[in-house]
């Protein structure tokens, strides 16, 4: 559906009389550092949303691992391995065209987000992917994020949303499966069946 002209918002002065200021809380919160308090948010979150920006558009990627697994290396640099995935690297074909990333932690049960605004870098050190390792693999690579910003969002998303409330889980089995979409969408060429009986292994056998 096209948007009405009549009710669109085209510059910031109009943006910003219709929301009005934000609270001395909304900015104070901000950071140029991983402040301990942030830090504490990071160490506890076991997944994370990669946002990136290239020349064939933009990409949101999930990441996870046990807690944790973003490692702070100091107050202004994060580390993250790039584990095993589908092979598209969109995010990091993005990275190389741009380094300008953002990032969302989210902690199971807690309604506060952190969000964390940077550069990234990609490094196959050694020594670094070592460092990385899980049952004796190692990331292909590691990202390096020079933070620039760092803040919490309020949990009034989660709150909405009931996100962690085990009443509001649904069965997966009330969704398309994969391989159904998978069929779909490939006109037949992928035979959704087949792929679903091997996921689970598949899934199983190459986390890592």
């Amino acid at each position: 559906m096209p948007l009405d002209d009549t009710h669109r918002i085209t510059d910031p002065a109009a943006l910003q009389a219709l929301y009005g200021q934000p609270s001395q809380a909304s900015v104070m919160k901000e950071t140029d550092h991983v402040h301990p308090h942030y830090r504490a948010f990071i160490e506890a979150a076991p997944f994370v949303v990669l946002a990136t920006v290239g020349p064939d558009g933009l990409d949101a990627s999930p990441r996870g691992d046990p807690a944790g697994f973003v490692t702070v290396a100091d107050d202004k640099t994060l580390l993250i391995p790039d584990r095993r995935g589908n092979n598209r690297i969109d995010s990091l074909r993005n990275i190389l065209a741009d380094p300008r990333v953002a990032l969302l932690f989210l902690v199971p049960g807690v309604g506060e987000t952190l969000r964390v605004n940077g550069r990234a870098g990609i490094s196959t050190d050694p020594a670094l992917l070592a460092r990385f390792a899980m049952h004796d693999k190692p990331p292909r690579s590691v990202l390096v994020i020079d933070v620039e910003t760092v803040f919490f969002q309020c949990s009034r998303a989660l709150v909405r949303s009931a996100l962690w409330d085990p009443a509001r889980q649904i069965e997966r089995a009330s969704l398309p499966s994969t391989g159904r979409m998978l069929a779909d969408l490939s006109a037949g060429t992928i035979d959704g069946q087949a792929y679903d009986r091997a996921l689970p292994g598949r899934v199983r056998d190459t986390l890592y």
